[in-house]
């Protein structure tokens, strides 16, 4: 993710490196617990800030948030660029994401 946004000429501070590194890690450990046979991650730019989009390619899952997606938003937030998150599940998987402002 990091490299992605030097490409794009986003320069972040040091503690957001580590902000964006730490929700990345985040965001994808919450897809691979779905237990889906692939999880993609995706990156995008607006205005200065990033979307991280983990999703865990597992059909059939129940929507809505569950106590332990709620404990990931939580956590995901605790790291100070994130200005917002969220998750949802639609028929290709959960889809788990955090806005960073950069």
């Amino acid at each position: 993710m990091v490299e992605q946004l030097g490409k794009w000429k986003y320069r972040p501070a040091r503690d957001t490196v580590a902000g964006v590194e730490a929700v990345t890690t985040l965001l994808v450990e919450a897809a691979v617990a779905d237990g889906g046979t692939t999880v993609s991650v995706h990156l995008s730019d607006q205005d200065g800030r990033a979307c991280i989009l983990a999703l865990s390619h597992r059909t059939n899952l129940i929507t809505g948030v569950d106590d332990a997606g709620g404990e990931v938003l939580h956590q995901i937030t605790a790291h100070r660029p994130v200005t917002g998150c969220g998750t949802d599940t639609g028929p290709d998987g959960r889809r788990i994401w955090a806005v960073v402002e950069l």
